[in-house]
């Protein structure tokens, strides 16, 4: 493997550890309705599994409702399952061929906590990208010893990665203190 391809790589899988993290905090409720709430819950539908935006169209009508349409009847109540099994703690009802999720205010101790657990998926991210980092470092040192490239070349390329590291662990810091903000407006 090639210092470019090493650096290619641990650049994809640490812009993939930010995506992943950002898609976990879409999952988490704010106090107000958003389709990426439940856009990602799986649901078990004509024998296999999807996600919920391959199932259904997914509205916010209102700032305090999800509206989940299915496009078959018939998985209305694979849908209700998925949502009451998920992690969101909302409670579905079901409105004929429709489910509405009404997004209840958020009380401050609930705040507080919710704003816990974006701290630790952040911190989840920065490990994801440290680890990305590591295996890049010692991938580099192992090239090195076998005399495929030079100290300087490991060097330059220890700090390119360096770099890639410091800008990825500032863009999840990005994304909890956006994230913090929105959990603690009223």
């Amino acid at each position: 493997m090639s210092l470019d391809e090493i650096l290619m790589e641990v650049e994809e899988k640490m812009e993939k550890t930010v995506t992943a993290t950002k898609t976990e905090f879409a999952s988490i409720r704010t106090g107000k309705a958003s389709p990426d709430l439940v856009s990602h819950l799986r649901v078990d539908a004509y024998g296999v599994t999807m996600t919920m935006k391959e199932v259904a169209a997914i509205t916010t009508p209102d700032p305090r409702m999800i509206l989940i349409q299915p496009w078959d009847t018939a998985n209305v109540e694979p849908i209700r399952k998925a949502i009451e099994d998920s992690r969101i703690g909302l409670m579905p009802m079901i409105d004929g061929k429709m489910i509405r999720l009404p997004i209840p205010s958020l009380s401050e101790e609930r705040r507080h906590d919710l704003v816990k657990t974006v701290k630790k998926l952040c911190e989840e991210g920065r490990v994801g990208i440290r680890t990305s980092r590591r295996l890049a470092m010692d991938e580099m040192k192992r090239i090195q010893k076998a005399g495929e490239i030079t100290e300087d070349d490991a060097e330059r390329s220890e700090k390119e990665v360096q770099k890639l590291t410091d800008h990825y662990i500032a863009e999840i810091e990005k994304l909890m203190v956006s994230k913090e903000a929105e959990l603690m407006k009223v």
